[in-house]
């Protein structure tokens, strides 16, 4: 009987305690070691991550870049699937939504290869499309956590048009490129010249001084998914570090 009312009293056993603020630094954690488990047991190497709006629909008055991520995320999975390698390369992966997310998840799916989904938990409820890997699909409560997630796999990056979430996530990852904070370079491209043309003027920024001329060269735009895998193709060498999952590591301040 002691035992039994000593079990009762552990803490990891209390959801009062687990859920307090007092216990936010062991969510987070918990953010960060359940899906490493998860990964490391389905042997995820490293991921090509597809960003952009939830809103846009196979349907809708955007519908060519609905149909051109799932394009392209069938043409990169077949091309993955074709590479020699012990473990999962190259996996598509996208915030788990629907709209560029769904598609992107859809067309990996169709082409027969895993992909994953890194959702997020929103007063409004965003559900996992249904494209995702069972086994592959993540909750999030933290942004930030989801973020981590999303660079620490990373070997290349498609973002499509988006609003605020999307340049949110646009943004994290090229001031980790331009501050020099992943010890490897993640290629980064704009899908659809003319709508990133007309959201973001980045040469503006130059004549400003805000940013070097160099900084321009931290992304590239494509308006066709021959051209974007073409490009990510060029940009990605299968590295020599083969542990898994193969992480972005940040530079220390010595380096």
């Amino acid at each position: 009987m002691a035992n039994d009312t000593a079990d009762k009293n552990l803490a990891y056993e209390n959801p009062a305690f687990l859920s307090s603020d007092e216990a936010r630094p062991l969510r987070i954690i918990a953010e960060y070691l359940e899906p490493l488990q998860r990964l490391q047991r389905a042997r995820v190497h490293d991921t090509i991550v597809f960003f952009g709006s939830a809103r846009i629909t196979p349907d809708g008055p955007m519908a060519r870049y609905y149909e051109a991520a799932r394009d392209l995320a069938r043409r990169l999975t077949l091309w993955s699937k074709g590479l020699a390698s012990h473990a999962h390369r190259y996996v598509v992966c996208s915030g788990g939504g629907g709209g560029i997310m769904e598609a992107a998840n859809r067309g990996a799916s169709e082409a027969g290869g895993r992909t994953i989904g890194f959702n997020i938990s929103l007063p409004a409820e965003q559900r996992p499309n249904r494209y995702i890997t069972r086994e592959l699909s993540f909750e999030f409560h933290y942004f930030f956590m989801r973020k981590l997630w999303f660079a620490h796999l990373a070997r290349g990056l498609v973002v499509f048009p988006g609003g605020f979430g999307t340049l949110d996530e646009l943004s994290e990852i090229l001031t980790l490129a331009q501050t020099r904070k992943l010890e490897r370079p993640i290629p980064v491209i704009l899908y659809g010249s003319s709508y990133w043309n007309e959201i973001l003027n980045f040469e503006a920024l130059v004549r400003h001084g805000t940013i070097d001329a160099a900084d321009l060269q931290l992304f590239q735009r494509a308006d066709e998914p021959e051209q974007a895998l073409a490009l990510l193709q060029a940009a990605l060498a299968v590295p020599e570090d083969t542990r898994m999952p193969y992480f972005a590591h940040s530079r220390t301040q010595r380096e």
